[in-house]
């Protein structure tokens, strides 16, 4: 398998992973430990934010206790050598409400990710999220 398939598998475990509720070390295999992930400006974020392993991790901790499930359909996707790109629908049933949303409800978003790889995992991770209103 060359490279940048290797690389779109991987990206594609590693949403399947976060599907699953991937926490702490099972989540933590996927990324380089100098990992950075930039969430640009949006609506559940609007200064953006960039966060490194330690912050990601807890990120995904207190996404579990905002959402009961999510899923990941992958539109799109583009490798060349050490990055992938992912247009994805996402869709979280939501353990709370959130704006107009119940608990119960379903959020959704259309997202731009961008993946950059090194030593096999993923050291970059940029977000561009698009909430539908809620």
């Amino acid at each position: 398998m060359s490279q940048p398939s290797s690389n779109l598998e991987f990206t594609r475990r590693y949403l399947q992973a976060l599907e699953a509720g991937a926490t702490g070390e099972a989540l933590a295999a996927f990324f380089h430990p100098e990992v950075r992930q930039h969430e640009y400006p949006n609506r559940l974020t609007p200064q953006g934010t960039t966060r490194d392993l330690a912050a990601l991790l807890a990120s995904a901790e207190r996404g579990q206790k905002a959402v009961s499930a999510q899923r990941y359909e992958v539109v799109s996707a583009l490798c060349v050598g050490d990055a992938v790109a992912v247009e994805a629908e996402w869709s979280a049933t939501l353990r709370v409400p959130l704006g107009s949303l119940p608990a119960g409800g379903t959020m959704r978003a259309s997202l731009g990710m961008f993946f950059t790889f090194r030593d096999g995992r993923i050291v970059s991770q940029r977000n561009y999220d698009c909430f539908q209103p809620f």
